[in-house]
């Protein structure tokens, strides 16, 4: 397993629009004591497209983009910058500039910059950018969050409940195991088990939880492993909150869509699938092979033919 296998960019977008309080109340507690937290958030991905016409900014970042309202009734915006690829980027701070006076032209609100460094370069801490010229001077200081930071509070982060403490805890841990996958299957165990204890709803298990399995990839034998426990904790517990993978997959409308396109091509083309042909179908978890079989539903010219084809593969995997 590779470091590269990991996706950290869309887990990081999605659960800071999850928990967007949360969010800023663990990371950046002065922001989070201006806003008004009794009117939504409105988060604006569009926005970025506008403020990033050319791409140049934003490559290796997590960005949102929020409407706020702070307690004087004033609207803001609140700008959020994850680094998350763990490369230094010399070129980081200025992007923070661009972004925030482009914000700011557009819409003439206040607007806050924030950024969250998850890279691994201890000393890579960059806060403000400046320059004067002439006897004019232009600068920005932002607050930042480095989560290396956090592995010297392991023990607040394993007491605290807000849900960043375990982000940041699964965030940390994918990186420290990203060569051993023994280690991040018990790290991932061990964090998942631990949302039952911390009084989460069941909405914000949920998201954690997928927040978690996304981007602590294990291989496939360990996965297979990580479900059973999973699934074991859940009926030790009698509480359902946490779905098995196959459920979340068919939430996001991959592994079980791309089942039933299978079936569905069969029964178009010869008029039925068979029953245990269905059955195969719908224990396959490999998105790929799934998108193979979609492919061979359309050209072979039999049921008979698909389904020796489907034995084949299947024995393939077993053996």
């Amino acid at each position: 397993m590779t470091e590269q296998r990991t996706n950290y960019d869309s887990p990081w977008k999605e659960i800071i629009e999850s928990f967007f309080p949360q969010f800023l109340e663990f990371f950046f507690p002065n922001a989070y004591a201006v806003i008004d937290w009794t009117r939504r958030p409105e988060f604006l991905d569009k926005e970025l497209q506008q403020l990033e016409p050319d791409a140049e900014i934003g490559r290796l970042l997590v960005d949102k983009v929020a409407k706020v309202w702070l307690l004087d009734g004033e609207e803001a915006w609140v700008l959020v910058h994850v680094e998350v690829q763990g490369q230094y980027d010399r070129e980081f701070a200025q992007r923070m500039y661009t972004y925030n006076y482009r914000l700011f032209d557009r819409h003439k609100k206040q607007v806050i910059s924030l950024a969250v460094l998850a890279d691994e370069e201890v000393n890579w801490r960059p806060s403000s950018y400046e320059y004067v010229l002439g006897g004019c001077r232009v600068s920005l200081e932002f607050p930042i969050a480095k989560l290396l930071d956090y592995e010297a509070q392991w023990e607040t982060l394993e007491h605290s409940t807000n849900p960043f403490s375990v982000v940041v805890m699964a965030h940390l841990k994918t990186k420290a195991t990203h060569r051993n996958p023994e280690s991040r299957l018990q790290w991932k165990l061990s964090l998942v088990k631990r949302l039952f204890e911390r009084g989460y709803s069941r909405e914000d298990i949920l998201g954690l939880f997928r927040f978690i399995d996304w981007i602590m990839v294990l291989p496939d034998e360990l996965a297979r492993s990580f479900k059973a426990e999973v699934r074991s904790s859940e009926e030790a517990q009698r509480m359902r909150y946490v779905t098995s993978i196959e459920r979340l997959a068919r939430e996001e409308g991959m592994l079980e869509k791309a089942r039933e396109d299978v079936i569905k091509i069969l029964q178009t083309r010869f008029g039925v699938a068979p029953e245990a042909v269905v059955e195969v179908i719908n224990g396959i978890e490999e998105q790929s092979l799934l998108e193979t079989l979609f492919t061979n539903a359309i050209t072979i010219g039999s049921i008979e033919e698909f389904q020796q084809i489907l034995n084949e593969t299947t024995s393939d995997r077993e053996s």
